[in-house]
């Protein structure tokens, strides 16, 4: 772990109060704790029950692998995109959804920081690189929608090459949907209180503590404009062929099984059945900002 140098405190506007939050500190101060679960309007005061979630995600699994067989039988395509702030659940949600699918056909991208050759070239071109081929299922862990969020944010992108993205995107996933590909963009909302104990919990936890990174603490007080960039990514680019799916994801056990219901109650595959999948939780997952308003 390394011994502490500096601090790495950061004095934080929430909801207009002028609060400390240092994650080097083991204790976990009561604002963030009370209201973590809550934050963002969160509708569930609970989280759900553990044994629940894991007999209902088994039948859910179960489910994905009759859609694998189905994409092998048939050659279709898969794609879906996985986007929301540090700490949202990006990950766990890709683990849930591939866990028991063949690793050879269900594949996770996660691309690094591009090169300076990536960087020369057309900015969607290294993404297109790891498109689906027949009978596969891609997931992305970000995508090219890092221009949508942590680049302007954080000055890794001129407003000229923002605003070009925010008019490409629609156009780019048109051309997908158009070649057969079945297109998912999954955003993950958690509340700023719930975020904060993420951050908290990674780094005192040694298993997670390499999730936390200088970059996620230097955003911390940046969650305004991380929030008017969301609302703007959703507006201009949640379309009739590649809607946003926008899931309230402070439990994550609630939003791993919605997403999950989603991708197989919009797929038409073999020996489908709806009622092990169950029905969507509207107070969860919605599509578009309204479930954010």
């Amino acid at each position: 772990m390394g011994e502490k140098t500096e601090s790495r405190a950061v004095e934080l506007d929430i909801h207009g109060i002028k609060r400390i939050f240092d994650v080097d500190d083991p204790v976990l101060p009561s604002w963030i704790d009370d209201e973590a679960l809550t934050s963002g309007g969160y509708p569930y005061k609970k989280k759900l029950k553990e044994e629940e979630y894991l007999d209902e995600l088994k039948t859910l699994q179960i489910e994905l692998i009759k859609v694998q067989f189905w994409l092998q039988a048939t050659g279709k395509r898969v794609m879906a995109l996985f986007e929301g702030r540090d700490a949202a659940g990006k990950g766990g949600s890709i683990a849930a959804t591939s866990a028991h699918m063949n690793p050879r056909l269900a594949r996770v991208v996660a691309l690094t920081k591009p090169t300076d050759r990536e960087s020369g070239q057309w900015y969607f071109q290294r993404y297109v690189a790891q498109f689906p081929t027949a009978g596969e299922f891609v997931l992305f862990d970000r995508s090219w929608y890092n221009r949508a969020g942590v680049e302007p944010v954080m000055g890794f992108c001129t407003p000229k090459q923002y605003e070009q993205f925010l008019k490409q995107a629609p156009q780019m996933e048109k051309l997908i949907v158009q070649d057969g590909i079945h297109f998912f963009k999954f955003y993950l909302d958690i509340g700023r209180e719930m975020q904060l104990k993420r951050f908290h919990d990674r780094r005192h936890d040694p298993r997670a503590v390499w999730k936390l990174s200088s970059m996620d603490i230097a955003a911390l007080p940046k969650w305004k404009d991380y929030s008017e960039k969301r609302e703007r990514m959703l507006k201009d680019t949640h379309t009739d062929h590649a809607p946003w799916t926008v899931l309230r994801a402070n439990d994550k056990r609630r939003a791993r099984l919605n997403l999950i219901r989603h991708i197989l109650l919009t797929l038409d595959y073999d020996g489908k059945d709806k009622k092990a999948i169950g029905e969507i939780d509207e107070k969860i997952l919605g599509m578009g900002s309204d479930i954010l308003a």
